[in-house]
């Protein structure tokens, strides 16, 4: 399955793709970067800036935990958090993901299907991950 994560917030689409990992199937989400996340710019970034520091905070030689920065990256850590990752299955169905910033050539003429249960469509504050990972320093 193809979904364009295009006006998707993140918390909603993260637990439905993760419920669709567990039954087995493969999926590939693309424009990563403009996934929403809902509440204000201010908190937003400081929930995940506090995150990026806790590896400096905890370990100063920088072995870990690491935090990452990417856009695709980061949803891909929010799907792992919903997912039972320390259990095989939940390692197994963490392998069926996919996650893309923009669309790859060897996607353009596919099909995307978007899910209307994530949509974003009154949303009054809220930021996309490709800003939160530009105030993180992100390079992409």
């Amino acid at each position: 399955m193809i979904i364009d994560g295009e006006g998707h917030i993140l918390g909603r689409l993260a637990s439905l793709i993760s419920k669709k990992l567990l039954e087995g199937e493969d999926i590939v989400v693309l424009n990563s970067e403009k996934i929403v996340i809902t509440g204000s710019k201010e908190w937003a970034y400081a929930k995940y800036k506090q995150r990026v520091d806790r590896a400096s905070i905890s370990n100063p030689r920088d072995l870990g935990p690491k935090y990452p920065r990417k856009p695709d990256d980061i949803f891909r850590r929010t799907v792992r958090g919903m997912l039972p990752y320390k259990k095989s299955k939940g390692r197994v169905a963490f392998k069926g993901l996919k996650a893309y910033m923009g669309v790859p050539k060897e996607f353009k003429e596919s099909q995307t299907n978007t899910l209307p249960q994530a949509e974003s469509k009154n949303i009054k504050k809220g930021i996309e991950l490709g800003e939160i990972s530009k105030l993180l320093g992100a390079k992409f």
